[in-house]
């Protein structure tokens, strides 16, 4: 498998007391960080975006994104920082998938309401957006195992185009492990829906969010504060999926975006020790 690889560069403007600092990777799909001075105000391409008292905000670059974004920072006493950023382009793959079942592809008309429920649900809890920023201290591979779907790639189901897969995928047995990626507050719980089966989405303050998906048991609740690697679900199939995997989505508010740039490679298995007779 083609990897990617990328490298997150600080841009620091202003005066030593930084004024704007951004960190990437400046790419499609990316989480951008970003730190300005206390008090201030921020806007992205002209739209403003929410930043904590002590200046840290964050924004998301979308799977088209591009090619160019501006950010501006209106300090507390007058001065505007305004700097643009290039983002790198992103080439995508093509994904086949077979052996869905019809339905799950090409929804019957009554299938339609949930679906369209279902969708709203998921959307709302993205939009809530608390003054906390648990993203800051990272993010982990929630599961191990055989990297099966990235992000980005154009899906053809069944031999019919469908939406972008917008998600890493991750294949291993059911019952397997899934962590929470990172901190945060447990904002939704779903014993099935439609497409995603046994769904969990978590927020990590400023609109960021993380959601677990085709999940075989859900071990934790709606208003709960998990903690960074805590056990919060196992590996299935449910919903729309041929075999085990988790499907593990990053977002910031609605945007959907790749979260393999957050965690780096996926950790080799590790080698059992053999012991001596």
């Amino acid at each position: 498998m083609r990897r990617l690889t990328i490298i997150a560069v600080p841009l620091l403007f202003g005066s030593p007391a930084t004024a704007l600092e951004l960190n990437g990777p400046f790419i499609q799909g990316a989480l951008i960080l970003g730190k300005t001075e206390p008090g201030a105000s921020v806007l992205l391409d002209g739209n403003p975006i929410a930043a904590l008292p002590n200046g840290r905000f964050v924004f998301g670059l979308s799977r088209n994104a591009g090619p160019k974004a501006l950010v501006t920072a209106r300090l507390r006493d007058g001065r505007v920082k305004a700097r643009t950023i290039k983002i790198q382009k992103r080439k995508y793959r093509i994904q086949r998938i077979t052996g869905l079942p019809k339905r799950k592809v090409t929804p019957q008309k009554r299938d339609y309401k949930r679906i369209n429920r279902e969708r709203d649900l998921l959307n709302k809890t993205r939009e809530q957006l608390t003054l906390s920023a648990e993203f800051l201290d990272g993010f982990i591979w929630p599961a191990h195992g055989r990297i099966s779907g990235v992000y980005g790639s154009q899906r053809i189901l069944n031999g019919k185009p469908r939406a972008p897969h917008l998600g890493v995928d991750v294949a291993a047995p059911t019952g397997t492990p899934v962590v929470a990626a990172a901190s945060g507050t447990v904002t939704l719980t779903h014993k099935g829906m439609f497409f995603t089966g046994k769904t969990i989405q978590i927020d990590h303050g400023l609109g960021v969010g993380t959601i677990y998906i085709h999940l075989n048991k859900i071990l934790v609740k709606q208003g709960d504060y998990v903690r960074k690697g805590q056990l919060i679900g196992r590996i299935g199939k449910t919903g729309r999926a041929t075999g085990p995997h988790l499907h593990w989505g990053l977002s910031w508010k609605k945007m959907r975006l790749d979260p393999a740039l957050l965690v780096g490679q996926m950790p080799k298995p590790k080698t059992p020790v053999k012991r001596r007779n």
